[in-house]
């Protein structure tokens, strides 16, 4: 195994084997979520999943690739934060009525401003580079209620890495979320009854609050078809899954045609 590998299997005789130096320390995860959907449920969401694909490929769809389902504890940094933001914006409201042969528009304009505070709790960013970024964000939420100290006794049976990417170099990708949901709920407040609102200023101010080091439970499918890669991630506690379909282009052209 690599030098991030906490919890795998015995390739000679299958036995779960924790690596618990990954896990100690300093390096010590402050939560785990444990898996709450085996690998049967997994399968059967993927099965779900690339139902009524008409242009995936047959040999893809088959147990073999199924059956590659591996269980994995993501490493996550969550971060708790607080934005404050502030906008001013222009919003117009458009009427428009008929007199005798014109049809007359009355456009108003507005000086819209807007001023709060949002608070952010456990954003989390996974701290793995071998996991893509867009896969472990489309698979959230998770649902933080069942957060449990971290023990080794949660890992047998599945693969579990240390992190590899740091608190600080992670920090960014919260950062942009936090400040994008503050001006979102900012600007969705400013839109209101008018009929168009253009920004015309904006600022975030983002103070960073504490850091939370979790496991989460993430089930991978990792396949090849015609020389490429697909990857499949499904959340290991709520069963959304995210992944690459490859596509049959024989069957595509085949439809076509008919």
């Amino acid at each position: 195994c690599d030098e991030t590998t906490a919890a795998t299997t015995c390739p000679y005789c299958g036995n779960p084997t924790v690596l618990g130096g990954k896990l100690s320390g300093k390096l010590k995860p402050e939560y785990i979520l444990p898996f709450q959907l085996d690998k049967k449920a997994a399968i059967a969401q993927l099965t779900r999943y690339y139902k009524g694909k008409a242009f995936l490929p047959k040999a893809f769809k088959s147990q073999n690739h199924i059956a590659e389902l591996q269980g994995v504890y993501v490493p996550f940094w969550l971060y708790d934060a607080e934005a404050d933001a502030r906008g001013s914006y222009e919003g117009l409201t458009t009427e428009s009525h008929r007199e005798g042969d014109y049809n007359v528009t009355t456009t108003q304009h507005y000086d819209v401003r807007r001023e709060g505070s949002a608070a952010f709790a456990k954003v989390p960013v996974d701290g793995s580079s071998k996991m893509p970024n867009t896969h472990m964000d489309a698979i959230e939420p998770f649902d933080y209620k069942e957060l449990k100290p971290f023990s080794t006794a949660y890992l047998p049976g599945f693969l579990a890495d240390k992190y590899d990417v740091s608190v600080q170099d992670c920090a960014k990708r919260a950062d942009s979320r936090c400040e994008t949901s503050a001006v979102e709920l900012m600007e969705q407040d400013a839109r209101g009854d008018y009929t168009s609102c253009t920004v015309e200023s904006r600022n975030v101010t983002l103070h960073r609050g504490k850091v939370h080091y979790a496991l989460m439970p993430v089930w991978m499918l990792n396949t090849k078809w015609q020389g490429k890669d697909f990857l499949f991630a499904m959340n290991g506690q709520t069963g959304k899954m995210v992944g690459d379909l490859p596509i049959s282009w024989g069957k595509f052209w085949g439809m076509f045609a008919g």
